[in-house]
């Protein structure tokens, strides 16, 4: 499972962080001097200057700045010719005003100050201001041993950090959570192997389902290639299952890549009998639980690796507040929703992805070999008049055209897709973790942890990039192809360095790329073991609140009423009920399903051992077949769980039903469309 290395006699490409030296002497000056001030795209002029470039970064004969590093890979210089172009032709759009420059400012970090950032980020400032906050207490009651380990050791930090700075007195640990132990721990979770998607009953273990090609997740290479299978678990946190700290955290030294697909793994991950769950079937406020459970986890899982999880301190850029290029993707989305309420991915961008599905899947060199560049910036200017006055004439455009202004569109960016401030974290989990299983682990974790609408537009390009790669017998582009061409856009960011990375990532972000596109699959689902501490913190908030509720006199005074109210006769004729679906006198086993747009709205259903999502919503077919709504024709019906301990989820058709009631007993199930 590792991959294959061998010497290849080349530079070392290291990505930036924050605590690297500020400049290596004569690194950029070395890079700037070898690019070409003008590229013209069939010029075999400028394909010979971009070998000589990748020739003078990977010979033998460099400077001492451009020695190896026993932590850090290289490719052989042949395979990285695409790259170095690409970069040579962001760099000409940008000095020919094309693009507008945009500097993204680092914040030194203060000693202390990271600590307190990640407790804020992972939703425990209660542990910083002191506040008695349900919520946080609620997370910390889910935490599994070194999720706990990975919060006591920032939080640790912290307070010694301001106990030397005098700056107020600071609880200890002790006296948050009660410990006695002269060395204070947080209250760890028992681990144990959890329902996909729910909680752990007892005496229950995780049952799979048989391998088919429909009940698992089958992500690696393409058919016909030698492959390694490895099956991955949700069910058991990710750092949790390390339990043997690999001998060899660092690449050995002068040592490189292998650009082959066949050198790609390929990963099965099997549906356990609650099914698969992706990021877009949760609640947003599950997902945001999601997402700090998600830094919690990966923090311990480099802790368990014996890996620094490094982030970058960026000042906020503020963007433009209108227009289409160079503004943040909130902006973006906030005013497409007006024109399409519910959008998740702004106009213009879906528009460039399906100009070039329609048309540029087959051509040569798409992505590859670049537009015009004075056709590029008259398009890029008319697409800022015209597109939402939808004048614009899209067939004016050619491939190669639109493949420059999609490639333009995420460089522009204020902040780029994958977010500058963890970066370090992408580039270190490459650098650093030899072992192909555990880079995917981390780097699910870091798509957990992206924003929502980062998320959502990086799944809609990665699906678009894996669409190129399929049409590879006709448009000459590979994965490895694709990969470098897309790198240089995704992680070469405006800022004062920006040179300095172009000459350290290469190798490095291309190798991402290449594992963000062959897993997308995988990393688009949410990992059961997170959505299970996400039902417990809910059960736990609840707790709390009934808690709090019994000391409530207003509320002892409306329960006797209630009381009383009961005692009453019954209601006449007409009175106000609720629906059936809400009434909770419902036999065990059996559910109330409701289902709004069909004809026949609830339905009482027995379930069993073997009864499936798929099931019942089948039978709803099957009895509304000829009186549903017009509203529901032609849009995906699925089954719903509401309420309970959890927000809101979208069940897997092949989920069994009787193990996610038996999860969540007092949850509502609403067969409705679900969300795109």
């Amino acid at each position: 499972m590792t991959m294959e290395m061998k010497d290849s006699g080349s530079v070392v490409l290291t990505a930036y962080h924050p605590h690297s030296p500020a400049r290596i002497p004569g690194m950029e000056q070395s890079f700037v001097q070898d690019i070409p001030a003008s590229h013209s795209p069939a010029s075999r002029k400028s394909l010979s200057r971009c070998r000589r470039i990748n020739r003078m970064l990977s010979s033998e004969s460099a400077p001492p700045a451009f020695s190896r590093s026993n932590s850090q890979a290289s490719m052989d210089s042949t395979s990285m010719e695409d790259f170095w172009c690409e970069v040579e032709s962001i760099k000409e759009s940008r000095e020919d005003g094309s693009e507008e420059a945009m500097l993204l400012e680092f914040k030194p970090a203060d000693e202390g100050e990271l600590e307190a950032e990640w407790l804020q980020d992972v939703g425990l400032s209660t542990l910083i201001s002191g506040a008695e906050e349900e919520d946080g207490q609620a997370l910390l009651s889910t935490l599994t041993r070194t999720q706990a380990a990975a919060v006591q050791k920032r939080y640790n930090t912290y307070t010694q950090t301001l106990r030397k700075k005098n700056k107020h007195t600071v609880r200890d640990v002790r006296d948050i959570f009660g410990t006695s132990d002269s060395s204070p721990t947080f209250e760890a979770v028992p681990v144990s192997p959890v329902s996909s998607n729910g909680i752990q009953l007892p005496g229950q273990k995780p049952v799979w389902k048989s391998v088919s090609s429909k009940s698992c997740l089958d992500c690696g290479i393409d058919k016909g290639s030698p492959s390694i299978t490895e099956e991955l678990s949700y069910e058991v946190s990710f750092s949790e299952s390390i339990t043997v700290l690999p001998k060899t955290q660092e690449w050995p030294k002068n040592q490189r890549f292998k650009k082959e697909d066949s050198i790609l793994p390929k990963f099965i991950v099997r549906k356990s009998r609650f099914g698969l769950t992706e990021v877009g079937d949760l609640s947003p406020e599950d997902m945001k639980k999601i997402r700090y459970l998600s830094l919690i986890e990966l923090t311990a899982f480099y802790d368990a690796l014996g890996v620094e999880l490094k982030r970058n301190r960026v000042e906020r850029v503020r963007g433009r507040e209108n227009g289409l290029f160079g503004v943040p993707l909130t902006v973006l989305l906030e005013n497409d929703q007006k024109k399409v309420p519910g959008i998740k991915v702004p106009l213009i961008f879906q528009k460039l992805l399906l100009k070039l599905e329609e048309t540029g899947l087959e051509t040569e060199g798409i992505l590859r070999v670049p537009g015009s560049a004075s056709r590029v910036k008259n398009l890029h200017q008319e697409l800022e008049a015209k597109f939402y006055e939808d004048t614009f004439d899209w067939d004016q455009v050619r491939n190669n055209d639109a493949a420059g202004l999609l490639k333009m569109f995420i460089r522009e960016l204020p902040s780029p897709l994958f977010t500058v401030e963890y970066l370090p974290a992408f580039i270190t989990l490459v650098e650093k973790i030899s072992k192909i299983k555990l880079q995917l682990q981390a780097l699910h974790l870091l798509i957990m942890l992206m924003p929502e609408a980062n998320r959502d537009t990086a799944k809609a390009f990665l699906q678009f990039l894996k669409k190129v790669v399929a049409n590879e017998g006709k448009n000459k582009m590979n994965l490895w192809n694709v990969s470098m061409i897309v790198a240089p856009n995704l992680f070469i960011y405006k800022g004062k360095r920006a040179n300095q990375q172009e000459m350290q990532a290469a190798a490095t972000t291309a190798h991402i790329v290449r594992l963000l596109i062959r897993y997308q699959d995988i990393l688009w689902t949410v990992p059961s073991f997170l959505i299970s501490q996400v039902r417990k913190m809910n059960e736990a908030a609840m707790n709390n609140s009934k808690r709090q509720l019994m000391f409530d006199k207003g509320v002892r005074k409306l329960l006797r009423r209630k009381t009383m109210e009961r005692d009453r006769p019954e209601r006449p004729e007409g009175a106000v009920t609720f629906p059936p679906y809400l009434q909770s006198d419902i036999p065990e086993g059996v559910i109330r399903v409701y289902a709004p747009l069909h004809s026949k709205v609830s339905m009482a259903i027995q379930l069993n051992s073997q009864t499936k999502a798929k099931d019942i919503l089948a039978r709803f077919h099957c009895e509304n077949s000829c009186g549903s709504s017009q509203n529901m024709r032609g849009q995906i019906q699925s089954l719903h769980e509401i309420g309970g301990n959890i927000g809101q989820h979208c069940l897997d058709p092949d989920a069994f039903m009787l193990d996610v009631y038996r999860a969540n007993p007092q949850a509502e199930w609403v067969i409705k469309p679900k969300a795109s």
